[in-house]
């Protein structure tokens, strides 16, 4: 039985190269865990990291029984870590929260409150304290990506989101994929919320992300899902003989 069965909710965490994070992640997602509204674990996702971040992710784990950890035998991306994060999954909910913690893991009780009504609860960040050039980027490709996906939602790239596990692992993945997901739990006739979340300057640790990455790719990226959509297939099992 996969551990996460035993939880409501499952927060991964993927890490590429965040060393100088670590300590600080342990103490604020130990400190979430004390406090959450509802029964809660972590899932490191090592993604092929090249410093010592894999060591101190397997330090925290030994120390806390509710954190757990894959590590993924060369970095793949975000995208194929929080996949590898929902295949490892199992519980009721699954979200997911940026390493840097440049949002705060205590607000994902901001957004439990909706998750039942909603398939996916995501963030807002309010008072953004990323650059001028940084914020204009993402206004940029937030505005492109609204006008060709219609999915209606202010801030994509906000890096805290809880979903429904069933529709999660539903998602069809792809490079680029979790600049999708309100649009991906929507093909699922899932229904999404925004909720505002704090937002604080990263303190350590540098960003993985530049001009290509954060414009570029995701201009790229919209064609791709628009190919998709027309593709997609979504179907309900009703009855079956499988289960024991």
């Amino acid at each position: 039985m996969n551990k996460t069965s035993a939880y409501q909710f499952t927060i991964i965490v993927p890490i590429y190269n965040e060393e100088d994070n670590i300590a600080a992640l342990e103490r604020e997602l130990s400190h979430y865990l004390s406090v959450a509204a509802v029964p809660s674990c972590v899932l490191f996702v090592n993604d092929g990291s090249k410093d010592k971040s894999l060591e101190g992710i397997m330090d925290i784990c030994r120390k806390h029984p509710h954190f757990f950890y894959c590590n993924l035998a060369q970095n793949s991306g975000l995208s194929a870590a929080i996949k590898a994060g929902i295949d490892q999954s199992f519980s009721a909910y699954t979200g997911y929260i940026d390493a840097d913690l440049q949002t705060a893991p205590e607000d994902f009780n901001l957004l439990l409150p909706y998750i039942k009504e909603y398939e996916l609860v995501m963030g807002i960040r309010a008072n953004r304290k990323d650059s001028f050039f940084k914020n204009l980027q993402s206004r940029i490709a937030n505005g492109f990506r609204r006008m060709m996906t219609n999915d209606g939602v202010t801030d994509t790239g906000c890096p805290l989101k809880i979903m429904h596990t069933a529709y999660a692992k539903r998602i069809p993945f792809f490079t680029g994929m979790h600049r999708f997901l309100p649009a991906l739990i929507q093909l699922q006739k899932g229904h999404v919320k925004e909720v505002p979340v704090r937002h604080f300057p990263r303190v350590a640790g540098v960003s993985k992300y530049h001009l290509w990455n954060r414009l570029v790719s995701p201009f790229l990226d919209c064609f791709a899902f628009r190919w998709m959509r027309k593709r997609y297939i979504n179907y309900q099992i009703g009855e079956n003989n499988l289960t024991l």
